[in-house]
């Protein structure tokens, strides 16, 4: 069984969050985990929910903070195994081009 997430971990600040968030970004390393970071957050993939959730607590506890607010979306498909590029695959294929447009 293949979980996937979104994960968006970042504390509540004016200033810059990019050093908060490579922290939380890199805690997920030492996890059993694959993961992609893009501008709204890391989509992860992981074996069980339960590397899944250890890694997400991983990664909302590297951040330095008075306030951290944390975000995951799970999509469990028990019935089947799927990829996150699969699920991006399957619209691509339907759209017949590439899910992405630069302006």
């Amino acid at each position: 069984m293949t979980v996937i997430a979104l994960l968006s971990v970042a504390p509540v600040t004016e200033d810059s969050m990019a050093g908060e968030v490579a922290k939380a970004v890199e805690a997920l390393d030492e996890f059993d985990v694959s993961y992609e970071t893009n501008p709204m957050g890391t989509v992860i993939e992981a074996d069980s929910t339960d590397e899944l959730f250890a890694a997400a607590q991983a990664a909302h506890e590297a951040v330095d903070g008075d306030r951290v607010s944390t975000v995951l979306k799970i999509d469990d498909k028990r019935t089947s195994n799927q990829r996150a590029q699969e699920k991006v695959d399957a619209v691509e294929d339907v759209l017949g081009r590439e899910a992405k447009r630069e302006q």
